[in-house]
């Protein structure tokens, strides 16, 4: 996606919901450090320690019930049931700062990769929210972390080209895919990282409304090392393959796409002051500014989102650049980017008006 200058969509509203906040501390002392006993006790605490998480969401709460011998069938019944009220709290908070109704929605794109269900997510809300029944549907699964940044491509699109609003959600039930108790380190850091949430996007035509104008998303995908991010639907709920080695893929790939981005529009890392960086972990948000040249000060926002959400999977993207929005005053370039299964990395290049 590369509108026109005068054709750029603008993200006119954005909303989040979470579940019920978890103490990353009481996490390992009241549940993890007896999940993770014997040999791998000490690594899994150090671990969790420096995961970058003070504070993160869970619809299942591994203190109040331990969901790790739960079927799938069983996780897929629960998902429904918490995305559903999370889902429609983000989408209406997004239409609500906006000022659109649900009914001049043209297209309800939702990303989740955390359950499935038929009727699905986008189908039970479009009529909860009160969409139109000629509002279409787009459902974008399993493209894990980055699915934000190819569905706000496709709702920008969907507003240049057709003139009607677009509403997007990104849905994560994490939690409900805690594993038995295990001694893969990949297994470790994916359960001291992951959180729950939902963050909905309300895109609409070139305007003058305030928000940020969508300039370009652009991709790569490095299918060499599609085997070091997995996500297997396995008895026992979703599980996740995290290979150490991802930082590495990211670093070849982060500064040259970046670069190429911002130079198809006149500008260069100097010109953005904001980054939305998704918080895979704390080793991927130091190759990124390492590889980019960033200081700290432009990573505080993706840093602080980690700390107190959490990785939420897909919407986290929308939380750091809602939190940008919210800044006084807000910053007036922002890159967005975010890797996930592939190995891919999305960014998008937006702007104030």
């Amino acid at each position: 996606m590369s509108p026109g200058p005068a054709a750029a969509p603008v993200v006119a509203g954005i909303g989040t919901a979470f579940p019920g906040r978890m103490d990353q501390a009481e996490l390992w002392s009241g549940f993890f450090t007896r999940h993770f006993g014997g040999r791998q006790q000490a690594l899994a605490e150090r671990i969790f320690a420096n995961a970058g998480v003070t504070t993160r969401h869970g619809a299942v709460n591994p203190l109040l019930e331990d969901a790790s011998s739960w079927p799938t069938s069983k996780r897929m019944q629960r998902y429904l049931s918490e995305a559903l009220p999370l889902g429609k709290e983000a989408a209406a908070s997004a239409l609500a700062a906006a000022g659109v109704g649900a009914a001049d929605i043209g297209l309800f794109v939702v990303c989740s990769c955390t359950g499935y269900a038929t009727p699905g997510l986008d189908i039970v809300l479009a009529r909860d929210l009160g969409l139109a029944p000629g509002a279409q549907r787009l459902f974008v699964g399993h493209m894990g972390c980055y699915a934000a940044l190819p569905g706000l491509a496709a709702a920008g699109d969907f507003a240049a080209a057709r003139g009607s609003a677009a509403l997007l959600l990104c849905a994560e039930l994490t939690s409900l895919h805690i594993q038995p108790p295990t001694a893969d380190p990949q297994q470790i850091v994916a359960h001291a990282l992951f959180s729950d949430g939902a963050a909905a996007a309300v895109v609409v035509p070139a305007t003058a409304v305030p928000g940020y104008r969508v300039r370009e998303v652009a991709s790569i995908t490095d299918t060499a090392t599609a085997d070091q991010m997995t996500w297997e639907v396995t008895d026992l709920g979703f599980r996740m393959g995290l290979s150490p080695k991802v930082p590495g893929v990211l670093a070849v790939h982060v500064g040259p796409m970046v670069t190429q981005l911002l130079e198809g529009h006149g500008c260069t890392v100097s010109d953005v002051d904001g980054w939305a960086i998704h918080p895979g972990g704390p080793r991927i948000l130091a190759v990124v500014q390492e590889q980019l040249g960033l200081v700290d000060s432009q990573m505080a926002a993706s840093r602080a989102t980690l700390a107190e959400h959490g990785n939420c999977s897909s919407p986290t993207v929308l939380v750091i650049l809602d939190a940008l929005g919210r800044a006084d005053p807000p910053p007036a370039r922002v890159v967005a980017l975010a890797f996930g299964p592939g190995l891919t990395l999305y960014a998008a290049l937006l702007d104030r008006g």
